[in-house]
């Protein structure tokens, strides 16, 4: 509250100056109403305006006219007594209006919020900062209009322009709240829709116009302009939510189908997107839908990964509430949403974030710690208090207000490392003289463990492409805290492996088992990514070596190999029916290829995959645990065939073993009387065949079932005789429906010369506290899984032994056929050594 000091009307020339100059810190302080000697003084800056006067208590009939003291518009005059209520007449010409003061009205944010804005600990960030539109009752009746708040520290002054001011620019100059560094103003009568843009001056005297970095909604791009929006969906996915929180992850069955929402199918809203997704995902199966960035980004060639509102999904496909309503059907439909987060680097767009204040503010100052110099971007200054606030609530603004289910972390490698992408002498070493990030460790810690602390069942995903320690370890046990980690290593070794002619891949059989040196020292997703169909790279379908009828059969082992290889899968869109073309985001997928019967063939495949390992828990529940997996014969280079079994450590409700057996041929030739190891005897049945007719195979298979004998091969205590296909991987389960099948007949079974197979044990999983990720966490042995003991009884009931194998079933083993295999290991060795790949 302000008093005259240089006449009954005006303040002094040096507060004007300072005021209409745009470097006053507190315009309150001028403006609104304040105690004078004769009455109450009050002024308002209305530029253009011929007239104002000042409506007591609203009432036309209690007019007092004010005085035009500047000719920029600066009104001031004196009122009787202390009016608890007003609003002014302004004239323009012939037209009158009445209108609110904004500089009548207390902060928005109380101290609380200031101290925990200092602090960096404001963990909803979004609820004071941005634009929201508030309703106050007053005596001459309610008042809405919008309130801004900016976090600009070093700034002189702040205005807030747009479509209520006509994009002038100074007739709204915003009030500085202490130390904290944010700037405030409520502005009256201005409401959903508005567009609007701060007008900073820095401390080198030049006004920047700069987006909200805490925007809701923005214009379309390439316009700039951030929007006032209101929160108004309606949700209904409350069961989906409810039964999230109970969920991990990590013993659930996940397979993510990647999609780029302006390429999947263009032109479609995301209204219109969410319905037809649905239909596409019953189709196919999937678990998860994973969408690269939606963030608002003004370039559409950077894939949504240069980001310059961090808290509006992009404007492309309508609003956020449109956005909110295709999740929701999402969830209804029983489906996951993951979004891609970019928390690593933001672009240079004058605009938008950099140099926010005039100087660096978001980004490091220092340019061996603030430069991108692979993308020519800025990266985040994360020692800084306010920034990593600014991050971690944004992480859970996504899942808070859009219940978004998990965050794929974009770029982690280029986190973690001073010299990322940088030569000798050009990165900044730590305080230690290392070259780790420690202001980024110390960021992703406290981001992850603030998510799963506040909504259990989100899951966080690292594309990290090193062999940094202990990513998926929980934060209490020093990891970073994520659930799950990219691996990369798998990736480019099996995409280098299939990509060969099958002549050479004997030479090459390491690439494919190597991964299960170290398949269980993180929780791991298998990715086919985006990264992976683009620059050159091809598609998965034109790496294939061969003939088209070649390169769908190598499509398919290759998808069939990874559903059952352990860790959750993810599959960008288009390799689920053989896209030949390399994916740009100018254009759509080819869908037209589904016509031809190879490539439908292809799809059809992937529905019955994800169909499949929803029903196996062999596939899912132990897929972080070496318990889960056991080789049946890893060396078969010769023959390029790779065989093992998946466990659940369980039996199903009818007594049958919840055991899987994946036997992937990668030659290029049917491989005749192949004996294969297994659990036990029986009848087994061929779940999966990628070599059947239906998918556009030759239909060289089993006739659907086996029945495995009490003949011990590949260190098992029985074997079967296999037909197996060409470029094809079969999926083998226990079957009792045509006879019974009953781990008890194994004990009678002949033993040959070969060692008895090392029993597997399962590290049990400690429940994780609050503030970690949702790493398994390794406890003392537990007893040992039946399906890889010959000994083992089935504790669910007694059942007569299998029948002896009949006709149609061969014998005798295969060339190639291996007589023992190594233990199952029961930790993970071996690094992860691929390079990296993170987007730009």
């Amino acid at each position: 509250m302000g008093s005259e000091t240089t006449g009954p009307h005006a303040p002094d020339p040096r507060t004007v100056d300072r005021l209409l100059g745009g470097a006053h810190h507190n315009p309150h302080g001028v403006l609104g109403l304040h105690p004078g000697r004769d009455g109450t003084v009050v002024r308002t800056l209305r530029p253009h305006a011929d007239a104002v006067s000042v409506l007591l208590g609203g009432d036309a009939d209690r007019a007092h006219p004010l005085t035009k003291v500047h000719d920029a518009g600066l009104f001031s005059g004196i009122v009787p007594g202390t009016p608890d209520d007003y609003r002014l007449s302004v004239t323009y010409g012939e037209d009158t209006h009445i209108v609110d003061e904004p500089y009548r009205w207390l902060p928005t944010l109380g101290e609380v919020d200031l101290h925990l804005i200092a602090e960096g600990r404001h963990e909803r960030l979004w609820d004071v900062l941005g634009s929201h539109v508030r309703s106050y009752d007053t005596p001459s009746g309610a008042v809405t209009g919008t309130s801004f708040a900016v976090w600009a520290p070093t700034a002189q002054g702040v205005r807030v322009t747009g479509d209520f001011d006509g994009w002038a620019g100074w007739a709204h100059p915003m009030r500085s709240l202490g130390s904290s560094g944010v700037w405030e103003l409520f502005v009256p009568d201005v409401g959903v829709g508005t567009r609007y843009k701060y007008r900073i001056l820095g401390q080198d005297g030049r006004w920047r116009d700069k987006a909200d970095p805490m925007a809701f909604a923005t214009e379309i791009p390439p316009a700039t302009a951030s929007v006032v929006t209101e929160p108004g969906h309606e949700w209904a996915d409350g069961e989906w939510m409810t039964a999230r929180t109970d969920r991990r992850a990590h013993a659930e069955p996940m397979s993510v189908y990647e999609i780029h929402l302006g390429s999947w199918r263009p032109g479609l809203s995301y209204r219109e997107m969410a319905h037809e997704l649905v239909d596409y995902l019953n189709e196919t199966g999937f678990t998860h839908v994973e969408l690269l960035p939606v963030a608002e980004h003004p370039f559409g060639g950077s894939w949504g990964y240069q980001v310059t509102s961090y808290y509006a999904p992009t404007s492309r496909f309508g609003s956020p509430d449109d956005f909110r309503h295709f999740v929701d059907t999402l969830h209804q439909a029983g489906y996951g949403v993951i979004v891609d987060w970019v928390p690593a680097h933001f672009p240079r767009d004058e605009w938008a974030l950099a140099k926010f204040d005039g100087g660096p503010l978001y980004e490091h100052a220092d340019p061996r710690r603030g430069e991108q110099p692979d993308w020519g971007t800025l990266v985040f200054d994360f020692g800084r208090r306010e920034v990593r606030n600014f991050l971690v609530a944004n992480a859970l603004f996504w899942c808070e207000e859009f219940h978004i289910d998990g965050l794929r972390v974009d770029a982690v490698a280029s986190m973690l490392y001073l010299d990322y992408s940088r030569a000798d002498g050009q990165w900044l070493p730590n305080i230690h003289g290392g070259r780790e990030n420690l202001d980024a460790v110390a960021f992703l810690q406290e981001m992850n463990a603030t998510v799963y602390r506040n909504h259990p069942g989100v899951v966080t995903i690292a594309e990290e492409s090193t062999a940094w320690p202990g990513v998926t370890r929980p934060t209490h046990l020093g990891g970073l805290g994520f659930g799950f980690k990219w691996n990369m290593g798998w990736m480019h070794d099996t995409l280098d492996y299939t990509g060969r002619d099958p002549i050479h891949r004997s030479y090459h059989h390491n690439q494919m088992t190597f991964a299960l040196m170290y398949a269980f020292s993180e929780n791991y997703v298998l990715p086919i990514s985006h990264d992976e169909v683009v620059h050159g790279k091809g598609s998965l379908w034109t790496r294939m070596p061969g003939d088209d009828w070649n390169k769908a059969a190598g499509v398919r082992a290759l998808l069939a190999f990874m559903w059952a290889h352990p860790g959750k899968q993810l599959l960008f869109m288009g390799s689920e029916f053989g896209q030949v073309r390399e994916w740009s985001e100018q254009r759509p997928l080819d869908w037209e290829l589904l016509e031809d019967p190879l490539h439908s063939g292809v799809r059809s495949l992937v529905g019955d995959l994800n169909r499949a390992y929803r029903d196996q828990p062999a596939l899912w529940a132990l897929d972080t645990s070496p318990a889960g997996f056991s080789w049946i014969d890893a060396n078969d280079a010769s023959g390029n065939v790779l065989s093992f079994l998946r466990h659940s450590g369980r039996d199903s409700d009818d007594g049958t073993p919840t055991v899987l057996a994946c036997i992937a041929n990668f030659a290029g030739a049917p491989n005749e009387n192949y004996r294969v190891g297994l659990p036990f005897a029986g009848r087994w049945r061929e779940l999966v065949n990628t070599d059947a007719e239906a998918y556009g195979g030759s239909g060289v298979g089993n006739l659907g079932v086996v029945e495995a004998e009490q003949t011990r091969w590949h260190g098992r205590p029985a074997s079967a005789v296999l037909r197996l296909p060409p470029s094809g991987v079969l999926w083998l389960v226990p079957d009792n429906t045509g006879g019974p099948v009953h781990r008890s007949a194994v004990a009678a079974a002949a033993v040959s010369d070969a060692p008895a197979p090392t029993r597997v044990t399962e590290p049990p999983v400690v429940p994780v506290p609050e503030g970690a990720g949702i790493s398994p966490v390794p406890g003392p042995p537990a007893a040992p899984v039946p399906d890889a003991d010959p000994g083992a009884v089935s504790e669910a009931r007694d059942i007569e032994p299998p029948a002896q194998p009949d006709a149609a079933v061969r014998s005798g083993s295969s060339a190639g056929a291996s007589a023992a295999v190594p233990a199952p290991r029961s930790d993970a060795a071996g690094t992860d050594d691929a390079t990296s790949s993170d987007t730009q």
